[in-house]
């Protein structure tokens, strides 16, 4: 079996716990606190436990779903008591997070998906996007897939010079144009010179910038345009990438690019160095999008396929 056949094994498993510490000792806590000295599930345990879980950046909107399902629970199963708050917590949490689609569910080893698997990346600047791609290059490479990047953010020379070293980096090609060039004509080249070299997977750069959402809109239906003339299927996904750090603007970038364009999964960064992992719960549920990736450190193998059962149990087990 390789590395990546099973998605979750012990290394993956410690990846996670250990990146997500920050947010397991603030939100763990804050659990904790709320049912402090209770034997039952009462009206004040579900309201210290709502206002626990709005502190750890779950949100409002999420926080009242989820305290309405465990209330449901509560009065269907009336002998639950505060010793069993924690797995119904969970199984709770874990049905509020959306699935990926079958077809997405392989992770890095994108079994039964199309070749060249075209996956275009969309996120503002500085929630670390390009960071994202070189280390999804890096794990599709090493489940053994040939990987090659387009840098179609052709307003920045950061960003190509940036998305440049990863390639190198990483030991992977990357099909690249003058500053100010039309970033379709970038994933164009990109997708024809992906089909012409026999590559499993192509990853396209896009602009990272806030700017209006007609604008946004426009430029990137043109880049999926040229992408179909060749590829009539792809792009087979379209990454939204969030800085799960900044919490509940998250959630507002996620609503800026879903009225923009058709985001089919997320990429949430940075979730080493926040406690306000919470945020993926609340990103995912009022999005209705699947995470499919979770940054939980700097080293290239600290990007994770997102298991929800696992992400949600990582939440309560603090050491």
């Amino acid at each position: 079996m390789g590395f990546f056949d099973k998605l979750f094994g012990k290394k993956e498993k410690q990846t996670l716990d250990e990146g997500l510490e920050k947010t397991k000792e603030s939100f763990f806590s804050k659990i904790t606190k709320a049912v402090a000295g209770k034997t039952t599930i009462d009206e004040e345990v579900l309201d210290n436990l709502e206002e626990a879980l709005v502190g750890a950046d779950v949100g409002i909107e999420t926080t009242v779903a989820l305290i309405d399902r465990i209330s449901e629970r509560v009065k269907r199963d009336k002998y639950l008591g505060t010793t069993e708050l924690n797995r119904i917590m969970q199984e709770e949490m874990a049905g509020l997070l959306v699935d990926a689609p079958d077809h997405l569910s392989a992770g890095f080893n994108l079994a039964g998906m199309p070749k060249p698997y075209v996956l275009l990346v969309v996120g503002v600047n500085g929630v670390g996007k390009t960071t994202t791609i070189g280390k999804l290059a890096n794990q599709f490479k090493l489940a053994g897939k040939s990987v090659l990047l387009g840098a179609a953010d052709t307003f920045r020379a950061a960003a190509v010079d940036q998305l440049t070293i990863w390639s190198e980096r990483v030991g992977v090609p990357i099909v690249k144009q003058p500053m100010g060039s039309d970033p379709a004509s970038v994933a164009y080249d990109t997708v024809q010179s992906g089909i012409s070299r026999g590559a499993d997977v192509i990853i396209i750069d896009t602009a990272g910038r806030l700017h209006n959402k007609a604008h946004l809109m426009e430029e990137l239906s043109k880049i999926k345009r040229v992408i179909k003339k060749q590829l009539p299927e792809a792009p087979h996904e379209v990454l939204l990438v969030l800085d799960g750090s900044t919490g509940q603007n998250a959630l507002e970038q996620a609503r800026h690019f879903t009225a923009a364009t058709e985001v089919t999964g997320l990429a949430i960064t940075k979730l080493d160095g926040t406690a306000k992992g919470g945020v993926v719960l609340a990103i995912s549920h009022q999005m209705n999008i699947p995470v499919r990736y979770i940054g939980v450190g700097e080293k290239m193998e600290d990007l994770l396929v997102f298991d929800k059962k696992e992400f949600v149990g990582s939440l309560f087990s603090l050491k």
